[in-house]
């Protein structure tokens, strides 16, 4: 399987579990009542909070497009920056939360980093060169030339 079809069904698992994690601790008791007054997390739900709420949710989805349409080199890069820059983003969901929900916290965040983690092995460990096989694949579907006559 193409290393950029690995890494996009990756940044699409990640873009279902904080879409599902968001959802699902609505359901913690005080958290509606708390979104109402205007707080999420100790933060106002401001155009900041928002704006920056939106900038973490456009990563994971915007990654997922790069991921499938970047040359190689360019691809491999940004999967590893982005990645590693999550990873800490995501352990910090945790901050301030009840031990009740230390089972959630810790499986969703700890199967997020796993999908982070998987994203750095396979953008890091990328073949530099195709393989035979890709190469086989390529010379199959390019279309046959006849020799030019002078």
């Amino acid at each position: 399987m193409p290393v950029q079809a690995k890494l996009a069904a990756a940044w699409t698992s990640v873009m279902f579990l904080y879409i599902y994690v968001d959802y699902l601790a609505l359901y913690k008791p005080g958290v509606i009542d708390d979104i109402l007054a205007g707080v999420v997390h100790e933060f106002e739900t401001g155009p900041t909070f928002l704006a920056l709420a939106l900038t973490l949710m456009a990563i994971p989805s915007l990654m997922i497009l790069l991921s499938t349409t970047l040359p190689a080199r360019v691809n491999r890069t940004i999967n590893l920056v982005v990645a590693t820059l999550l990873i800490p983003i995501t352990i910090y969901n945790a901050d301030g939360e009840s031990w009740t929900y230390s089972y959630f916290y810790g499986l969703s965040i700890g199967l997020e980093v796993l999908l982070l983690a998987f994203i750095l092995r396979s953008a890091w460990t990328w073949p530099r060169t195709a393989s035979p096989a890709t190469l086989a694949a390529s010379r199959e579907s390019e279309p046959l030339r006849t020799p030019q006559r002078a």
